[in-house]
């Protein structure tokens, strides 16, 4: 019997109220339940379709700094939303890893408040061999990035750069 799809991820917390705040507050999901007492709370994008796709849940052991998720990524309808993300991660001082084009999507890979790898992307109309990963400027017009990334793809060399801007190289995916 094969997998039809993911159904949630779960992620054991240190601080569960900042990571309740943003989860609910910097990336809009919807609380669909929660057990204050025992400090889990599911959360969803897509209420109406999907009770929940990612759990939070006080009780982390790992010492910080460990590695033990290698991303969370999140996907949105539009570049444009995707801007809007990028805005905001810089006006609430978000650590952004890196912005990118993988050729059939753009992303931006960021760290939630525990350090956490996150990413949130949007799909595009391109078949591309995976893994490609080239920095994207998303400080620029929506055309502009559009235009950056159809060169990107096109001029070839190297097809997957590391985090860039102070981030931690050791820290990108593989």
């Amino acid at each position: 019997m094969p997998i039809v799809e993911l159904g949630h991820t779960g992620v054991w917390v240190n601080d569960y109220a900042v990571m309740k705040d943003f989860y609910t507050r910097m990336m809009g999901l919807t609380i669909t339940d929660e057990d204050e007492e025992k400090q889990m709370c599911f959360f969803s994008s897509r209420p109406d379709v999907e009770h929940h796709e990612f759990v939070i849940a006080a009780g982390r052991t790992a010492p910080e700094g460990q590695k033990h998720i290698q991303q969370i990524s999140w996907r949105v309808d539009t570049l444009e939303e995707l801007v809007d993300f990028h805005n905001r991660f810089k006006e609430e001082g978000v650590k952004v890893q890196q912005e990118v084009t993988h050729g059939n999507a753009y992303g931006i890979y960021f760290w939630d408040p525990e350090g956490n790898r996150v990413e949130v992307y949007v799909r595009i109309p391109e078949d591309v061999r995976q893994p490609f990963r080239k920095s994207l400027n998303f400080d620029q017009p929506v055309d502009d990035i559009v235009a950056e990334a159809n060169r990107l793809l096109a001029e070839g060399g190297t097809t997957y750069e590391g985090a860039i801007g102070g981030a931690a190289k050791e820290e990108v995916a593989q």
